[in-house]
């Protein structure tokens, strides 16, 4: 017996010295970190770049944004591209993520005039990021839409899908031979419903739809581009980041909740996944709920645009993986139907969004911290969708710069624990993760108020001089040993 229990505590000592299974992420798995253009890049009006959407918005009405800034400077990347690729080079990542400006590529928004600098500009980010063992990951369009495309209707115009594939078919003839990830949108629909961001349409219910059904086809149109143009000399591979940044949990176990809080992940996740990965078309329960909501209020048809059976062929299985920015959870409530008056989207979806209490806050009113959100929406895609790949695009925690910022540390150990446990336990076929972000930025509507970055920004020094906070010398632990336990 005393030889038995020898044996069992020499097994214990030893496996306890050796990464467990759960512990250790695939060695093939991708740590990165994210940026955008108009957060990072500065230089709003120099070397022929031409005005973007967020340009205009934050110059006309400075009140807009909550601290009265702008993107003009922001972490004036432009002039900091060994600096950036340093810190990169730094935190050990296996590939950037950040966005090009189409503005800044195509000044007046059309391929017929390409800037010069703008080539310039990302040939040397993308040549400097390559010289140091980083894979680029590019995406080609983060919301900074050339004005001359704005004042045509933006992403309610459908000639907006041709106007992007011109763009992107510059993008990959001048950069694409050194990329090997292509994301074509950073989705997000709250500018057509609401007026807090550009366009700032206003429009719940009509503009919203309109607009995720140009980008739909926009990205499908560049992907069939892609595969048919480059694909066989640059192997690179193009997906697309999915709209929101949450989990949809029913707020209680009722019946009623429980179905609203899937009529929520149909409508916002579904809204664009299910066309390019499911079924080819908009999720059934939302062209049913919009149907009905659009005949009650009047419409002769259906305010959710129809795809042809040509472009639902043409969508279905665009992309080689898919994009996720995960944050937070929010709580879903059943409400009664209401009654017929103006299009809205929530009305049309039937739902109430809330958070809980008792979820620890950040420095963003929407982001609570609740780790289960990433493993519980890896395992619905994966259901949904039969395991498609997938790249978490952005996670991260707001705070107000501190550099001791512990609590994104606990927030990262957090959300990883659980990204881990999906991928090992549940076999979620996830690839790359990208921290959000890799400096302090410009935070949208937020301005400079909420601060993400692993590294802080001094944006009152003209040098934007950037130090590195407690969470990146954890994230590079992290990324070193490519497990959780000994970091």
């Amino acid at each position: 017996m005393r030889t038995v229990l020898l044996y069992l505590i020499i097994v214990i000592v030893v496996d306890s010295m050796n990464p467990s299974k759960e512990d250790g992420f695939p060695s093939d798995f991708l740590f990165g970190v994210a940026t955008s253009s108009y957060q990072i890049e500065g230089a709003w009006n120099v070397s022929g770049k031409g005005e973007s959407e967020w340009d205009r918005f934050t110059h006309e009405i400075p009140t807009r944004i909550l601290d009265g800034s702008s993107g003009d400077i922001a972490c004036d990347s432009y002039n900091k591209i060994k600096e950036d690729v340093a810190m990169l080079k730094e935190l050990g990542v296996d590939f950037y993520r950040f966005s090009l400006s189409w503005p800044r590529l195509l000044p007046l928004g059309y391929a017929d005039h390409v800037n010069p600098d703008g080539l310039r500009y990302y040939n040397e980010l993308i040549n400097e990021l390559v010289a140091n063992g980083i894979k680029p990951m590019v995406t080609l369009y983060h919301w900074d839409l050339p004005v001359t495309l704005a004042d045509i209707g933006g992403w309610t115009n459908p000639v907006m899908s041709d106007l992007f594939v011109d763009y992107a078919r510059v993008a990959f003839a001048n950069f694409g031979d050194r990329v090997p990830y292509w994301i074509t949108f950073n989705t997000d629909a709250r500018g057509y419903r609401s007026d807090k961001i550009p366009p700032a349409l206003n429009q719940s219910g009509i503009s919203d739809y309109m607009y995720g059904h140009v980008v739909l086809l926009a990205h499908a149109k560049t992907y069939r581009m892609y595969e048919k143009d480059f694909k066989g000399v640059q192997q690179g591979k193009v997906g697309i980041v999915g709209i929101d940044v949450v989990w949809y949990e029913a707020k209680t176990n009722s019946t009623e909740d429980l179905l609203a809080a899937e009529r929520a992940r149909q409508f916002i996740y579904g809204w664009l996944f299910n066309p390019i990965i499911g079924s080819g078309d908009y999720p059934q329960i939302m062209k049913e709920r919009i149907a009905f909501r659009s005949a009650g209020e009047g419409y002769p048809k259906s305010r959710l645009p129809e795809f042809s059976a040509k472009e639902k062929l043409l969508i279905k299985n665009s992309c080689d993986f898919i994009c996720l920015n995960i944050y937070t959870t929010h709580q879903v409530q059943n409400v009664p139907e209401a009654a017929f008056s103006a299009p809205d989207y929530f009305k049309d979806a039937r739902i109430q969004l809330s958070t809980d209490p008792a979820w620890p806050d950040s420095n963003a009113d929407w982001l609570k911290v609740e780790p289960s959100s990433i493993r519980k929406i890896l395992n619905w895609v994966k259901s949904e969708y039969n395991n498609p790949k997938i790249v978490i695009s952005e996670n991260g925690y707001a705070d107000r710069g501190e550099l001791e910022d512990y609590d994104r540390v606990n927030y990262y150990q957090k959300y990883l624990r659980q990204l881990l446990a999906a991928i090992k336990e549940d076999e979620a076929d996830v690839i790359a993760y990208a921290a959000w972000s890799l400096m302090d930025n410009f935070e949208w509507d937020n301005g400079y108020t909420q601060k993400f970055g692993l590294y802080h920004v001094d944006f009152n020094d003209p040098n934007r001089t950037r130090t590195a906070k407690e969470s990146a010398k954890y994230y590079k632990k992290v990324i070193a040993h490519r497990k959780l336990d000994s970091v």
